[in-house]
């Protein structure tokens, strides 16, 4: 019988994974260059500095986490002073080993780890065209400016899909003239119309809202916020009623998109669109493969249904998941459902 049971117990060892959380290597150091401001002091539980040049807000999620891990490497790697960064994570409580895991892989990063209670969302949601966007997660941007402390005024938003190549610096400084608390890289030849069901255009009190503006689509992974001008603004409690709204009547398809263009589009400081070559992961349906919209680029985002690091474990990689490769840290792979 003993013999028995320890065959059992080999056996399942080798079905089972070893590890139950992704492992990372260390990236490399990363150090301030001349002229600026001094490094702020490395640690898991960092108070707001005032003090920090750039205060970076990010979600952070089991599925996702390989491509944050990606993010956060490529924004130090570019940046003249990445030890003045401040990283401001919201994350489920759900996952235990994010400052082990964050702590080891940059061991001089100045973050904060903020848990985020999917109760604040789960009665609002309502299904989309993709189950990745009905996560609870996905809706922490619009209750930043509720979880993160009041001397993060103003900070770069980026999504865990995305690779930057250029010093994030510039993208915090984008101007935002009075009154307006939102900057991103506007699209105003997308189809804007298609962002909507029909029972939000024929309905003649809600075809009335852009009635004052000229909006046109942005996309939500890349934003500057000025959180300040948000809390006076009251915009979570505007995203939140456009998504009350949408249980009853069915307005829009794609989950935390449409109430940020209801409550913003027309209203937001426009930035370069080379701070967001967006929709490298495809549509929502198939992933299948683009390529760079034209002019410079700053920033890499795989929005879209395909992630690099899905295509290049399957061996089946786009060419331009060639240029998020060099970014990823992951040193021993697991499995979501272990985690």
């Amino acid at each position: 019988m003993a013999r028995i049971l320890s065959l059992i117990l080999l056996l399942v060892s080798a079905v089972s994974p070893a590890v139950s959380h992704p492992r990372f290597r260390e990236a490399p150091q990363f150090y301030n260059s001349a002229g600026c401001p001094p490094p702020l002091t490395p640690s898991p539980t960092a108070e707001c500095h005032p003090e920090a040049l750039v205060h970076v807000a990010m979600t952070l999620d089991v599925a996702y986490l390989r491509g944050s891990m990606a993010a956060i490497h490529s924004v130090l790697q570019h940046s003249s002073c990445p030890q003045s960064i401040q990283f401001h994570f919201v994350a489920s409580s759900r996952i235990p080993y994010l400052n082990s895991t964050l702590g080891s892989a940059f061991p001089m990063l100045a973050y904060r780890i903020y848990p985020f209670d999917d109760r604040l969302v789960a009665g609002r949601i309502s299904t989309s065209i993709r189950a990745a966007l009905d996560r609870p997660l996905n809706y922490a941007r619009s209750y930043l400016a509720g979880l993160l402390p009041e001397c993060a005024r103003r900070i770069v938003y980026l999504d865990s899909d995305l690779v930057l190549v250029d010093d994030i610096a510039r993208l915090a400084g984008t101007p935002l003239p009075s009154g307006v608390a939102l900057a991103a890289p506007e699209y105003c030849n997308a189809n804007f119309t298609s962002y909507f069901t029909p029972t939000f255009w024929s309905n003649p009190t809600l075809s009335l809202t852009f009635s004052d503006r000229k909006p046109c689509y942005f996309n939500t992974g890349v934003m500057v916020m000025d959180l300040e001008r948000w809390r006076a603004g009251r915009y979570t409690d505007r995203i939140e009623e456009w998504m009350e709204l949408q249980k009853r009547m069915r307005i829009y398809e794609l989950g935390s998109l449409p109430p940020f263009l209801l409550v913003f589009a027309g209203r937001i400081a426009a930035v370069e669109h080379r701070w967001n070559q967006h929709g490298l992961g495809g549509d929502n349906f198939r992933g299948l493969c683009r390529d760079l919209h034209p002019g410079p680029v700053s920033l890499l985002h795989w929005s879209g249904k395909g992630k690099p690091w899905v295509r290049l474990d399957a061996g089946r990689p786009c060419p331009l998941d060639a240029l998020w490769a060099p970014y990823d840290l992951l040193q021993t792979p697991f499995n979501i459902e272990d985690s």
